[in-house]
């Protein structure tokens, strides 16, 4: 029994290496938190349960091992062998990066694995008779593999504990570093972004207007926690560069103020407060409190732009007297932008700064939350000295973020992608968008998550938004759509025109089939995250 021992060491040791590698991708996703880890683990555990099935066999085969049972923990880590490969080969929106960090826990977990294995062989060696000593030792360490193959379902965030003041000192060091390369150069100028939604794109917008007179650095991606931050000043700040935009994320209260006490920001702009990251946030009054960090975080005589078209940063923006407004439609102090109008080619408008200056802009970006958060970028760029004609050639250059209502011609049909973590304003605005198009206007959602005890009223509201602006909606997995579906038929959507598919894949196949004489516009509205 001892040489098919080894051989069930072998093969659980492959499974145990994909599983592990599955939940440290969730585990990363979740930002190495041990709550939102936890929060994930009991909402969806199921998916991980051919773990049981190994757990069970591994026991047996520590306490009282026998060949069946070896050939069933074989059976067993085969299939989970094969299901993590599956999850590992579907591609995901952000793949498992291999940071230092994440080496460091692989490097404990698989020494934690290997002592209890030992400690498993070593101690079922000597308690057993001599002759069957060896092949019970090794029937043990291969049952204790297993049951550890199914702990790494849960294991993270013990391991995360265990590193945690090695952690902490590291990034401590990486902190002071960057802002060791910050105060020594005191002619960079700092912009902070921020918000709810949006943040992404005005980032990219700005460096895109900045970029003409400037020497821009931006944040990469969505590179918007501290040690992003640190990351980009550290590898990639030039002694030529002359501004820094700096985007700043947060899930909790303080993150925002953490980002701007290591960037020291000279300007800030908050593109938008709504309810997103609930579940994190809890209600609306600690997420604006967080968002305006990034004001309270301005030297004298910083600028302070404010978006405002958004009500809860007008409500707020009473505290900040000098900020700066940026509005559509509706004129008022500040930066406006009027005539909006709208074609397959992208969008037109007027902009009118504060002195009464005028300029007509013209991008290719559809879609009037895109024209507020060009205002925006375009109140910036004019206070920095650039005037509005010299910005005209560079709005025109604008490109959208990726999956963020991104215009492409497939097959015949204009897709809209708007695939980014969705929220309850951006798919509102999504919507109403699609209904400007003159064809037959198809919306394709999963729904929206991370929306707390909120999230099945946000989705139905979407549902009734979703009714007024379609002729077809699809949606995709019954779990987070179920609200949208009952939001659109208690608005009256026609049934016939409703659907629902389990997978993407199949519901696009089908919106394709749709037969029509109209031009197809598609609209992809959110896309899940890896880990949900």
């Amino acid at each position: 029994m001892g040489i098919f021992a080894v051989i069930v060491l072998l093969a659980t040791a492959w499974a145990f290496w994909y599983t592990m590698r599955y939940n440290l991708h969730m585990f990363q996703l979740n930002e190495y938190n041990n709550k939102e880890q936890g929060k994930w683990i009991g909402q969806f555990h199921g998916k991980q349960r051919i773990l049981l099935a190994v757990l069970i066999c591994g026991a047996i085969n520590i306490l009282r091992p026998n060949i069946w049972t070896l050939i069933l923990q074989v059976i067993f880590v085969g299939i989970a062998n094969w299901y993590f490969q599956y999850l590992k080969s579907v591609k995901a929106k952000k793949g498992l990066v291999f940071t230092s960090r994440v080496k460091r826990m692989v490097g404990t977990d698989i020494a934690l694995t290997a002592i209890l294995c030992v400690i498993a062989y070593i101690a079922v060696s000597r308690i057993s008779p001599q002759s069957s000593a060896p092949d019970a030792g090794l029937c043990a360490a291969a049952g204790a593999l297993g049951v550890l193959t199914a702990a790494q379902l849960v294991i993270f965030p013990l391991v995360n504990v265990i590193n945690a003041p090695v952690e902490k000192y590291i990034r401590n060091w990486y902190i002071k570093d960057a802002k060791r390369i910050l105060a020594e150069r005191p002619d960079l100028t700092v912009i902070g972004v921020t918000g709810s939604y949006g943040k992404t794109s005005v980032k990219f917008y700005l460096e895109t207007l900045l970029k003409s007179h400037y020497n821009v650095l931006v944040t990469p991606a969505s590179y918007n926690t501290p040690m992003g931050i640190v990351i980009t000043v550290r590898q990639m700040l030039k002694p030529s560069h002359e501004v820094f935009v700096c985007e700043m994320g947060a899930r909790c209260k303080g993150e925002i103020k953490e980002v701007c006490d290591i960037a020291e920001p000279d300007h800030g702009i908050i593109t938008a407060i709504g309810p997103q990251h609930l579940e994190t946030f809890h209600d609306m009054e600690t997420i604006v409190d967080t968002k305006f960090e990034l004001a309270d975080a301005l030297p004298e005589g910083g600028m302070l732009f404010l978006n405002g078209d958004n009500k809860y940063i007008e409500e707020r923006a009473k505290q900040y007297p000098g900020a700066i407004f940026y509005r559509h439609h509706s004129l008022g102090d500040g930066y406006c932008a009027s005539d909006i109008r709208l074609s397959r080619q992208g969008t037109e408008f007027t902009m009118t700064a504060p002195d009464g200056e005028t300029e007509t802009f013209r991008t290719r970006l559809v879609g009037e939350h895109n024209v507020i958060n060009i205002a925006g970028t375009i109140a910036v760029a004019h206070k920095m000295g650039i005037p509005l004609r010299e910005l005209r050639v560079p709005v025109r250059r604008i490109k959208a973020a990726q999956h963020r209502m991104e215009m492409k011609e497939s097959g015949g049909v204009t897709i809209i992608d708007d695939a980014y973590n969705s929220n309850p304003v951006g798919s509102k605005a999504a919507v109403e968008t699609l209904a400007m198009f003159d064809g037959l206007k198809i919306l394709v959602t999963p729904g929206m998550v991370e929306l707390g005890d909120q999230e099945d009223e946000f989705n139905y509201k979407f549902g009734t938004y979703a009714a007024k602006c379609c002729d077809h909606i699809i949606l995709v997995g019954r779990r987070h759509t179920e609200p949208i579906l009952r939001g659109a038929r208690d608005a009256g959507f026609p049934e016939k025109n409703l659907r629902t598919f389990e997978d993407v894949k199949d519901a696009m196949s089908y919106v394709y089939s749709i037969p029509s004489q109209e031009h197809k516009y598609i609209l992809l509205e959110n896309d899940l995250p890896d880990n949900y």
